[in-house]
């Protein structure tokens, strides 16, 4: 299969594996990724996923990578914060939030980290389409909620250090539906958690 052929068929997949290309070529052989990877054609994201020379390094491309590269998980923690505007910091990292085990991907497109939860607290996310690029991210309820218990904040001052623009916050945050995130928890830890968290967003 020729190379510009193999990219119309594909031109519209942000990233692919083994198993899309298969669906349309049932005899393509894996050497040829190989061959395409070094002639620059193609980038190996990670193990089985590849991506298109030349892709846009946009924060959705980073979103959505991180959403493909393991499922299911959702962007989340800093990942989110700096999607919604809330810390000034770039983040160097995309932290993510799902059922499987922890884990770390080093790639060509920087770091992709996942957290567990358990499969009962994967929820609180919405899918956000930008410029025809698709990804699932926390929303500010649940960013904060995986904040508290993946990283476990004890004191005004955890909150403090992550220079949150609290304003922006307080508009964005809605607390009806952060109490109801909350109590499916049924933590008497996170509910302290989360006092501390308000203390904090009214101080």
């Amino acid at each position: 299969m020729r190379f510009l052929e193999f990219r119309e068929v594909l031109k519209y997949k942000v990233v692919f594996n083994y198993n899309d290309i298969r669906k349309f070529a049932p005899g393509f052989h894996r050497r040829q990724l190989i061959n395409w990877q070094k002639a620059g054609y193609i980038i190996k994201v990670r193990q089985g996923y590849y991506c298109f020379a030349g892709q846009e390094k946009s924060k959705a491309f980073l979103f959505f990578l991180a959403n493909q590269l393991y499922k299911p998980t959702y962007v989340s923690l800093s990942g989110a914060m700096a999607f919604y505007n809330l810390i000034p910091e770039a983040v160097f990292s995309i932290t993510s939030t799902g059922t499987l085990k922890t884990t770390i991907f080093d790639t060509k497109f920087g770091r992709f980290e996942y957290r567990h939860i358990k499969p009962s607290l994967f929820f609180g996310y919405q899918i956000v389409k930008q410029n025809d690029i698709t990804f699932k991210i926390a929303e500010p309820e649940k960013m904060i909620l995986d904040y508290c218990y993946l990283l476990k904040p004890n004191s005004i001052e955890d909150f403090e250090s992550l220079r949150i623009n609290r304003d922006l916050l307080n508009q964005l945050l809605d607390l009806k539906k952060f109490n109801r995130y909350l109590s499916k928890y049924q933590s008497p830890v996170m509910n302290k958690r989360s006092i501390v968290f308000k203390t904090y967003l009214n101080a």
